[in-house]
């Protein structure tokens, strides 16, 4: 891999956004960088880099992105519209976003000896945010019934990378029913009244619902459970009461 050395003049106009773009935490966010004419490909490069420290965010050469160029930072994060370039679009798609992206980063092309480039600024909007809610009712059930427990998370954050710990709490001391975390449940963390009775919708929590379904339920099972996520320095709960407990 090799980066341009020779001499290039400018005349290439690129074109970027007329302002910051300002973007959440954890959202993905588009830097727009593009020029007015088609390109070859051949002997086109791109560079992305931040502005204050030259770090390489993405590049494109010899026909092709090279993700193993960048910076380990960006690597899995930040992306070209491939299709695009050619028709001149040379904008990125930077995933994830983080405090830390905040900054200004450099687009410069080069193609037939001439270059131009665009800076781009990104504002993070840090406002973080977790809210856990559940259901506001009582849950009734009869004995041997299956039940769920609601339990639902909005966050910047990706919900796979929540911690989660659903515990009985209103005895003499908290009963682990389930957990979550590392991106895996772990059925052997629970209680031995509760194993092998008590799972997640694991096709839900990619949208943030850790509900737990609590099958054949007993008498014993009545009470106070109570739903606390952990998600980098916040955390929040919410409780479910499951009482009523009748004969089937």
């Amino acid at each position: 891999m090799h980066f341009k050395s020779w001499c290039v003049k400018a005349g290439l106009i690129v074109k970027g956004p007329s302002g910051p773009l300002v973007a959440p935490l954890g959202s993905s966010v588009v830097l727009p960088c593009s020029v007015d004419q088609l390109l070859s490909v051949e002997g086109l490069e791109v560079e992305w880099r931040r502005k204050d420290s030259d770090t390489l965010v993405h590049l494109f050469q010899d026909g092709e992105s090279r993700a193993e160029s960048q910076h380990h930072d960006y690597q899995d994060r930040a992306h070209f519209f491939t299709e695009e370039i050619q028709r001149g679009n040379f904008s990125l798609l930077l995933d994830n976003l983080r405090a830390e992206d905040e900054g200004q980063y450099t687009c410069t092309v080069y193609i037939q000896q001439e270059s131009g480039k665009t800076v781009v600024e990104i504002k993070v909007n840090d406002v973080e945010r977790l809210r856990v809610s559940g259901s506001s009712r009582s849950i009734s059930a009869s004995v041997g019934e299956d039940v769920t427990l609601n339990c639902s998370v909005d966050s910047h954050i990706t919900p796979e990378d929540f911690e989660v710990s659903w515990k009985k709490t209103d005895e003499d001391e908290d009963i682990v029913v389930l957990l979550y975390q590392d991106h895996k449940a772990f059925p052997d963390s629970a209680h031995e009244r509760y194993r092998d009775r008590v799972e997640f919708f694991t096709a839900e929590i990619p949208k943030g619902n850790f509900s737990l379904r609590l099958k054949r339920v007993i008498t014993e099972d009545k009470g106070v459970y109570m739903c606390h996520v952990f998600a980098g320095r916040l955390s929040a709960n919410t409780t479910a009461v499951l009482e009523r407990l009748g004969e089937s």
